[in-house]
């Protein structure tokens, strides 16, 4: 029996299925391919408003395409009027490369997003990153560098972010210090270094038996942050592990994590209208 070469696989199907309520566009060409947004808009909208944009950066340590990954999320957020992007950025099994390009990419994407903030509808004043494991990490280096990317006096700085399953310590001799150019380099763009006053807002969900990243680390970021008189929230989630937010491991987790993200929001004036859900 012959099978048809040109039949997409189940993972290119499942994605287009997750991302059909999206836009996609380009926002950005590299030496070794492009790079798109999926932009979730809310129902009704328009140019010239004025709403949070929320910029999801999928888990994987900087190796799997996985820009499906918080689909639902956007979805969710969009249906409470914020423009929700879900977001590609190089990765070693499709590019080669390695966390300093995520890094570049990550920025250059919030820097474009502000610059035609006019034609999302949003504020360039309510950035927030949403970051899982490896993106959480790229998330924190938008947040964290004293050098972020800055192009014609826009720069790439986030205005909160939220944090799943949280990378927050590379230096040397931890598990993903191997994947940087050099061990100077871990150990620069470790978060765990990175640590100043006047960050912005962030909320940490992490699960309490998480063995891909584990919560003692973040628990120590959390006091070092706090001493230096940052706001931060860390929300741990007793039998929980690496996974545990997105919806197709544990639907009660998800539901759980959209409501903590939901406060968070509303805190922060980023959410005006929050109202509670029942979940």
């Amino acid at each position: 029996m012959s099978i048809p070469i040109n039949t997409p696989s189940i993972g290119q199907t499942r994605d287009r299925e997750l991302l059909k309520d999206s836009s996609t566009f380009l926002y950005k060409e590299t030496e070794q391919g492009p790079l798109h947004a999926h932009v979730f808009f809310p129902e009704h909208h328009h140019q010239g408003q004025e709403n949070t944009l929320m910029i999801f950066l999928h888990g994987g340590f900087w190796d799997m395409p996985a820009a499906t990954q918080f689909a639902t999320q956007c979805i969710h957020f969009a249906a409470r009027n914020c423009v929700c992007i879900a977001a590609e950025y190089r990765i070693h099994s499709r590019h080669q490369t390695g966390p300093l390009e995520a890094i570049e990419d990550t920025q250059s994407l919030i820097i474009s997003a502000k610059k035609n903030h006019h034609t999302l509808g949003i504020d360039p004043q309510k950035i927030v990153l949403v970051g899982a494991a490896g993106g959480a990490f790229l998330a924190l280096q938008a947040a964290m560098a004293q050098d972020v990317m800055k192009v014609d006096d826009v720069d790439a700085r986030p205005h909160a972010l939220v944090l799943l399953s949280a990378l927050v310590d590379t230096t040397p001799g931890t598990d993903y210090a191997h994947r940087f150019p050099s061990t100077a380099a871990a150990k620069s763009l470790s978060p765990s270094k990175m640590i100043r006053r006047k960050l912005p807002p962030m909320l940490f969900l992490h699960g309490k038996n998480d063995p891909i990243t584990p919560l003692a680390p973040v628990i120590s970021f959390r006091r070092w942050m706090k001493w230096k008189g940052n706001r931060i929230e860390v929300i741990d989630y007793e039998g929980a592990e690496h996974r545990f937010f997105n919806f197709n491991f544990s639907h009660r987790h998800h539901d759980l994590t959209l409501q903590a993200i939901e406060k968070f929001l509303s805190e922060n004036k980023l959410m005006p209208d929050y109202e509670r859900h029942d979940y």
